[in-house]
């Protein structure tokens, strides 16, 4: 496939959702089969033009992970920068999608409805600690909540 062809099939594809440059130069490379010069050329025509922002998308990322999913601050980090996003720009975006205390209302509605799926369970503390942990959240967010869950 030509540039120009996979420069329309990926704007085309890029008003449709948000990209961050790490997937659209994976496409590109694909579709160019290979060809990493023309593949960067691309990238930057797309980076130039808009399509493709790694601030917006991170943005939304961190929006749509923290409200939808319950993920914590530590995850989305995590998942940004395995996306190729700075850790400047992760701060600043999740600093503007997880508030700290909408984060720690999230994180306590989360856990109590785990909570109840533990009831009975003798090792429902650890258990629930790590789920929290997994979920994003650090040691010192979590093990509050869960004392105060199973007091």
């Amino acid at each position: 496939m030509d540039e120009k062809k996979v420069l329309d099939r990926l704007q085309r594809l890029c008003s449709k959702a948000e990209y961050c440059t790490s997937d659209v130069m994976r496409k590109a490379l694909k579709s160019l089969e290979g060809d990493s010069s023309a593949a960067s050329r691309v990238v930057a025509a797309l980076v130039k033009e808009r399509y493709v922002d790694d601030t917006r998308y991170a943005s939304a990322f961190s929006r749509e992970k923290a409200s939808l999913q319950g993920w914590g601050p530590v995850k989305i980090r995590y998942a940004l920068r395995s996306k190729g996003i700075t850790g400047s720009v992760a701060d600043e975006v999740i600093a503007e999608a997880c508030g700290v205390d909408e984060a720690l209302s999230r994180m306590e509605k989360l856990l109590a409805a785990k909570a109840r799926t533990l009831r009975g369970d003798p090792a429902a503390r650890p258990k629930l600690l790590r789920f929290a942990l997994g979920r994003g959240y650090t040691y010192d967010q979590a093990a509050p909540v869960v004392e105060k869950l199973f007091d």
